[in-house]
């Protein structure tokens, strides 16, 4: 089994921390994590991938191990967080690859692939969201409210969304065996946003997000002009993004491949083996 290596790497002066493992010769899986998370999420999916794929894990600025600077140093929008995973597919070598995006992760997945187009090779998007119709409006609803009118009482329920108890929802809800979920997931996870000045680069992001949205339709467009490999596995029993969202793939990519398993938002921690299996021959065709 190939060893996963942990490193870190200086991109425009911030440290990116990575995971990486596989022969650097081979093709490239970059894995793109979702929120509150890391890539601390792909743990075990790397050592399955790393045997014929060379594998990028990183965790995007002000997540995991990255640096976080305060807000009033740095400028955080999902662009940014673009650039920094660009830099480092720079420093890396990297030139194409195939990439694995998840919640925050398609938002900067879409990006990369909108600079260059040629450069992806493939998609799996897993709960990681292109079209409107995958949000989920309860969950939804504070976001937009507070993006619109960025006040400290629409704060107050995205501050409660990174206490401990919601961060663990988001990887209980929807798992029909919860035994299967390693709690070490959502510790981790609570204890890297909650770092001293965290909670405002999260909402910073929050503010961000309906850039992501207003980018839909180039995303479609590149979707259209490309027809590029796309593999929807969701968690079909995700509140975040629903299944309506993986379905809607298929309206500009029609030969994507789209499997809803019996999972939630993040279905790794539950289904990884069945994950797996539908990505190694995806992966196969996708690099050719």
């Amino acid at each position: 089994m190939s060893p996963v290596h942990h490193r870190t790497l200086d991109v425009d002066g911030r440290t990116v921390f990575y995971r990486e493992a596989g022969d650097p010769t081979a093709p490239t899986v970059l894995l793109l994590h979702g929120c509150p998370a890391s890539s601390f999420m792909y743990r075990d999916l790397i050592p399955l991938l790393a045997d014929r794929y060379h594998v990028v894990a990183p965790d995007l600025l002000g997540f995991g191990h990255s640096d976080a600077p305060p807000v009033e140093e740095f400028d955080y929008t999902f662009d940014a967080l673009t650039d920094a995973v660009e830099g480092l597919l720079r420093a890396t070598g990297v030139e194409r690859f195939a990439m694995y995006v998840q919640d925050y992760g398609a938002p900067v997945g879409w990006r990369l692939a909108l600079r260059d187009p040629s450069r992806i090779a493939g998609i799996v998007t897993q709960n990681g969201n292109a079209y409107a119709e995958g949000f989920v409006e309860p969950f939804w609803k504070p976001l937009w409210e507070y993006a619109a009118d960025p006040t400290e009482e629409k704060a107050a329920p995205l501050r409660e969304g990174l206490a401990l108890e919601r961060i663990r929802w988001q990887y209980t809800h929807g798992v029909p065996d919860l035994s299967l979920v390693n709690p070490d997931a959502w510790a981790h996870d609570h204890a890297m946003v909650n770092r001293p000045g965290n909670p405002e680069v999260q909402l910073k992001l929050f503010r961000e997000y309906p850039t992501n949205v207003e980018l839909y339709e180039d995303v479609h467009a590149y979707f259209r002009s490309s027809q590029v490999p796309l593999l929807a596995v969701w968690g079909r029993n995700d509140e975040i993004f629903g299944p309506d969202g993986a379905r809607a793939f298929g309206r500009d990519l029609p030969d994507a491949e789209i499997h809803l398993l019996d999972g939630g938002h993040f279905l790794l921690e539950s289904e990884l083996t069945a994950v797996a299996a539908l990505m190694t021959p995806f992966l196969e065709r996708a690099f050719g």
